[in-house]
């Protein structure tokens, strides 16, 4: 059942939200080589906890961190660990916040000191692509209007789309419907009315879009073992187009060096 919300709703989920994004924000200060995934993730769990809300991964279904760490290949669900990030790597961070009953997710990808001219093309499409499909998020357009817009940005840039994960409504639950895949054809699935939030999160390769599951139980990554990227955004579908709810907010971003990469 796809669940529309009341402007009191929508702005707790917009706190969750926010909280998420600024902590993504804070987290590209810290990423360099030599730091160790799990480090990301202790900052993460104690950020959150220090804002009055929680980390929504812990615990949930059994995941162990409340951040996902997924260095180059690996997709999403990377676990953090004693692994040092190495100049060149990319990582992808997903965080979700719970506040007050209601959940914010959002995720990024970013570089680790200078990166191959590949893996910075694939970040800066894997966003764009992101904003492609937040281009859809309109009322009267269908769900599937959002998938063929990212998919079709991607594919003319060269890669794929991961088909195994997609986006979902958010709110109550952390997943709840609709589902929002990242490919497929326009026209199709739920009609957007005012009030459906989404967390839209195209996840690419750059060769094919087959994974498989690491022997954690937990870490996706390419098949073919190249590289990927992750980005994220809550949303909410108005009269008058999108809003973006993942977005720290204004007076916390002006002090955050590099918040561009959530604005662009």
């Amino acid at each position: 059942m796809i669940v529309y919300r009341t402007p009191e709703e929508i702005a707790l989920i917009r706190k969750s939200s926010q909280m998420a994004a600024l902590i993504l924000a804070e987290l590209r200060l810290l990423i360099k080589p030599g730091v160790m995934t799990k480090e990301l993730d202790e900052y993460a769990e104690a950020r959150v906890r220090s804002l009055g809300a929680k980390p929504a991964f812990k615990g949930y279904r059994g995941f162990p961190a409340s951040l996902c760490t997924s260095v180059n290949e690996e997709i999403v669900h990377g676990i953090p660990s004693s692994r040092r990030l190495k100049e060149g790597d990319i990582i992808s961070l997903d965080f979700g916040v719970y506040y007050e009953g209601y959940y914010g997710d959002a995720a990024v990808t970013y570089p680790v000191g200078q990166v191959s001219s590949l893996a910075q093309k694939l970040i800066e499409t894997a966003q764009r692509a992101l904003y492609r499909g937040l281009e859809m998020v309109r009322v009267g357009h269908r769900i599937s209007d959002i998938s063929h817009a990212i998919q079709t940005y991607v594919e003319s840039q060269g890669f794929s789309v991961i088909r195994a994960f997609v986006g979902h409504g958010i709110g109550q639950a952390l997943h709840e419907e609709p589902q929002v895949p990242n490919f497929g054809p326009p026209g199709r699935g739920a009609i957007i009315k005012p009030g459906l939030t989404l967390a839209i999160e195209p996840m690419i390769s750059a060769g094919d879009w087959q994974e498989e599951i690491l022997d954690d139980g937990w870490t996706a990554v390419t098949r073919d073992r190249s590289l990927a990227a992750h980005f994220e955004h809550t949303v909410v579908a108005t009269e008058n187009g999108v809003e973006i709810l993942s977005l720290p907010p204004e007076s916390e971003a002006i002090r955050i060096v590099g918040t561009e990469a959530h604005r662009a």
